[in-house]
């Protein structure tokens, strides 16, 4: 199934989400003709005011200072997406919001599951949270894209795609086949001497599944040396002039940790390049 239908999410607060984003997330929309819908919510925090404190910070005036703030970032965002996406031609819509700033991964969760695909992006602790969410809640893959403007615009020569032989891996590379179809070079790199893998279905079984969907690939094992695994995998990435990685994550609501053991919240705060995660 090719991704049609594409959400992308901008944050309104407390710092609004990077422009470069939706300029990024509408050059994906059009590489893949996709419809992509943008949602950026007013949010309102929850707080229990008291007679002291009312009468020293004025709490009600406060929460309603922020709550104008999160509006207005959230307007000018959806009119910079309006104004990208009709540049571009793409297929597009505009939802706005008003939820409470606890409710507002969840709401970001009921909309990511009507979509093909959600993209995001991580630049404050809360982005982190939100990102953790739409990932594991969705039931749908995310794509987290860098805040910092491209050096060029966003296209599909190659695709890395993190394999560990583990269920998420799997789940992943599944999600993520419009994708490897449409690159012109996939490859597919283990990490080893990092952690125990199943040895018994090897990367070359992997490669014959790709291969009968029209995707050839080139194995790729890293020895890890000892380093950081989101180290390891930044450095390749990079090196190959990889376009898109593709990767598993695993975790429960309370303990939550990415596949390939140390390529945890770093590498999602800090993507190199655009990431897919799925679960």
């Amino acid at each position: 199934m090719a991704f049609k239908d594409v959400l992308l999410t901008l944050t309104s607060y407390p710092q609004p989400t990077p422009v470069s984003v939706i300029d990024g997330a509408v050059e994906i929309a059009a590489v893949l003709d996709a419809h992509l819908a943008a949602i950026s919510c007013e949010v309102h925090a929850e707080v229990r005011g008291s007679l002291l404190g009312d009468a020293i910070l004025d709490i009600p005036a406060l929460v309603a200072r922020e709550a104008a703030k999160s509006r207005d970032n959230a307007k000018a965002l959806l009119a910079a997406f309006e104004t990208s996406a009709a540049k571009s031609g793409i297929r597009h819509e505009i939802i706005f919001e008003q939820c409470a700033t606890a409710g507002e991964a969840a709401l970001l969760v009921d909309y990511a599951r009507l979509r093909d695909l959600t993209i995001m992006a991580v630049r404050e602790s809360h982005d982190l949270g939100y990102a953790e969410e739409v990932i594991f809640e969705s039931g749908r893959p995310t794509l987290i894209l860098p805040t910092a403007p491209r050096s060029h615009p966003f296209r599909l020569d190659a695709v890395c795609v993190a394999w560990d032989f583990s269920r998420t891996a799997a789940r992943a590379v599944s999600d993520a086949l419009p994708l490897l179809e449409a690159a012109k070079t996939v490859r597919v790199v283990t990490v080893t001497n990092e952690k125990a893998l199943d040895s018994k279905h090897s990367a070359e079984e992997l490669a014959k599944n790709l291969a009968r969907h029209g995707v050839e690939v080139v194995l790729d094992k890293i020895d890890a040396g000892g380093k950081p695994i989101g180290e390891v995998l930044a450095a390749h990435l990079l090196s190959h002039g990889i376009d898109v990685l593709v990767m598993g994550a695993y975790g429960t609501p309370r303990w939550r940790e990415f596949v390939l053991g140390g390529a945890t919240r770093a590498l999602l705060s800090k993507p190199p390049i655009p990431i897919l995660f799925s679960h």
